[in-house]
């Protein structure tokens, strides 16, 4: 699914990644773990194509993304690639279910199909009975879950998610792996995960180990 090679990237005289080489395959759920400044959002932004290596390659599902266009790129990023992040970033003035549509209005579905795959995919992440709810009407879970919703929705090749459940209490962090487990069985979705948390980290099916920008154990 994805095929990282040789990645290095410099911020100013700071190597942050530092020849990380990764493979990824179809459906597997990926932990990056670290202490802070290890290189682990670096690297997940770069497999995300929300930031250019240096030099090396990612390859997903055969297409070398950094061989694009801009435009090529974002449109391959629309498509093909979800995120989540440790702030949900949902738009404060949309219902939950509008959040949740908009990838798909952007890659140009109608407004009802878009509304209608969104109340969908709300249901699976278990808020069928949210879907009209602003963000602020909603838990601090439930509006990550509407962030995975959004993420999904566009049935990507693979989530990226930097510390989903940094904002958390246990409970709700316990319940969002549980749901990323959930849809990968049920969609055969792939995840790579940055997590803090070592013992979450534990129900993924890998745990890649970053210190000062390389991989010292996977």
């Amino acid at each position: 699914m994805l095929v990282a090679t040789n990645l290095f990237k410099n911020y100013s005289n700071l190597r942050v990644v530092n020849g990380v080489s990764l493979t990824v395959a179809k459906g597997e759920i990926v932990s990056v773990t670290g202490a802070s400044g290890a290189g682990k959002s670096t690297l997940l932004h770069i497999l995300g194509a929300l930031d250019k290596p240096d030099s090396g390659s990612v390859q997903i599902e055969g297409t070398d993304i950094f061989k694009l266009s801009a435009k090529k790129l974002a449109q391959f990023r629309n498509k093909h690639l979800g995120f989540v992040f440790q702030f949900h970033h949902l738009l404060p003035e949309f219902s939950a279910i509008e959040n949740v549509a908009v990838p798909l209005w952007i890659a140009g579905k109608g407004k009802k199909q878009g509304m209608e795959m969104a109340a969908e995919m709300l249901g699976t992440v278990g808020l069928a009975k949210k879907l009209d709810n602003k963000p602020s009407e909603l838990s601090g879970g439930e509006q990550q879950r509407v962030a995975i919703a959004r993420a999904l929705v566009n049935r990507p090749s693979i989530i990226m998610a930097d510390e989903p459940t940094g904002n958390l209490d246990s409970a709700n962090a316990q319940a969002i792996h549980e749901l990323f487990i959930e849809l990968r069985n049920k969609f055969n979705q792939t995840f790579i995960m940055v997590t803090h948390n070592e013992e979450l980290a534990q129900m993924t099916d890998r745990i890649v180990h970053m210190k000062d920008g390389v991989i010292v154990g996977d």
